[in-house]
């Protein structure tokens, strides 16, 4: 079941080389702003970005989706192959956790963004090689993948021998088990757990790893929460009402979820703060995370 990256997209590549073939967005999608206070207005657009978007079968990247990308081996970590590439925040929270881990020489970054094409190419590739049952396990429908997002990385260990690119050996123990133990204070989640299957529609993946930021991804694991669950428990928090509390060294948050409206611009409140961040949730309206104190990084 050894399966490579090259075997599964070498056409799509000749056709259309992936770094000149993604745009690059002005903004990037829940992008920290500094001194929040007042009123934001944001269009249906941005209901469909930013760093807490959940993708699944039901919630379809969109096609306007266009993240700032940057080469994982321009960031001077190991990778399966020179074109692998992710989210400039993302791909830099992801070398601070690797070497946090002390696992620069240990860690291979197996795949990151992909175009619609290429994950066409990757689950026909798997369709033909594994069959119907893995592929479907494992392997994202075209357009419902992470991966299109530039915020989800699969990682290998890195040792002689090949590399299942589909299923890649993350095991736990050694460095590995340290970077999963570091993942969330960095801000990554593994998106897909034991237990959790028929939320994500994805069979376990513990090479699997998903940027939702800092602090979401530490209140995800503590509550033991898959995205699916955290995107619908954050429709509990408003702005008027309680909002969801987080603290860390030398800084406190707070996040609620504001409705996005059917038709033309939301209104969304900021309150008085060090700085915020919104991001979309790919479905019904945004989530935002406001900070207090200079603690923060994120």
């Amino acid at each position: 079941m050894q399966s490579s990256r090259t075997e599964y997209i070498e056409e799509t590549r000749a056709a259309k080389p992936l770094r000149a073939s993604v745009p690059q967005a002005a903004l990037r999608p829940g992008a920290a702003k500094q001194k929040g206070e007042g009123i934001r207005k944001l269009g249906k657009e941005a209901v469909y970005g930013g760093q807490l978007a959940l993708v699944n079968r039901e919630h379809p990247v969109r096609d306007f989706h266009n993240p700032v990308l940057k080469g994982v081996a321009d960031a001077n970590l190991h990778v399966l192959e020179e074109e692998i590439a992710l989210e400039t925040e993302c791909l830099g929270q992801l070398g601070k956790l690797i070497r946090a881990a002390g696992a620069w020489d240990d860690i291979v970054v197996v795949s990151g963004f992909r175009t619609m094409e290429e994950q066409k190419a990757i689950y026909n590739g798997s369709l033909a090689e594994n069959g119907p049952e893995f592929t479907a396990n494992y392997v994202a429908l075209p357009g419902c993948s992470e991966h299109q997002t530039g915020l989800a990385v699969d990682v290998g260990e890195r040792r002689s021998g090949e590399l299942d690119f589909i299923a890649p050996s993350f095991p736990d123990h050694g460095a590995c088990a340290v970077f999963k133990t570091l993942a969330a204070s960095y801000g990554f989640i593994q998106r897909y757990k034991e237990g959790k299957e028929e939320l994500t529609g994805i069979a376990c993946e513990p090479w699997h790893f998903r940027y939702v930021g800092v602090p979401h991804a530490a209140c995800m694991e503590s509550l033991s929460m898959c995205l699916e669950e955290y995107i619908a428990y954050l429709r509990d928090f408003s702005y008027a009402g309680k909002r969801l509390e987080h603290a860390g060294d030398g800084w406190r948050a707070e996040s609620y979820y504001v409705v996005a409206h059917r038709d033309g611009d939301t209104p969304v409140p900021i309150p008085a703060c060090d700085a915020y961040r919104i991001s979309g949730n790919n479905a019904d309206g945004f989530i935002v995370t406001v900070y207090y104190g200079d603690g923060h990084e994120i």
